[in-house]
């Protein structure tokens, strides 16, 4: 029997303010609502799909969250995403717009000739990367 193997959806991240945090994501990846999201109140659940409804990321209310504190590692890191981009011009555009929508910075490694890259944190914490790949 062939059996199908189990496909990745969409990646999930908890937050205390679900609206904000899809909002940040919104803007900073160019996503879309999935269709019944795009509303203005709150919500527990939320999609961001790409233009041909594609799911890419998700996001959960919940009622607490503890902020990781990466790099120091008291709260760690449970998982985080890996965002890529052509050449060093896109990558600095895109940090400058990912700041400028409330990321903070948490490393810049920009000076490594193989993988120039920024580690930042969206507005409730969780860490992501954007890099040249």
């Amino acid at each position: 029997m062939d059996v199908p193997f189990p496909r990745a959806l969409h990646t999930v991240l908890d937050s205390t303010d679900a609206r904000a945090l899809a909002e940040f994501y919104r803007a900073l990846l160019g996503l879309r609502y999935r269709d019944g999201d795009d509303g203005t109140g709150p919500a527990d659940w939320l999609v961001l799909t790409e233009g041909d409804g594609t799911r890419v990321l998700a996001f959960q209310q919940v009622d607490d969250l503890p902020r990781p504190t990466r790099p120091a590692g008291t709260v760690p890191q449970q998982v985080h995403v890996d965002f890529t981009v052509p050449d060093r011009e896109v990558l600095e555009h895109h940090q400058r717009r990912a700041l400028d929508l409330g990321a903070t910075l948490l490393l810049d490694r920009t000076d490594d000739p193989d993988e120039p890259l920024y580690v930042d944190a969206d507005p409730a914490g969780h860490p992501f990367c954007l890099f040249v790949a």
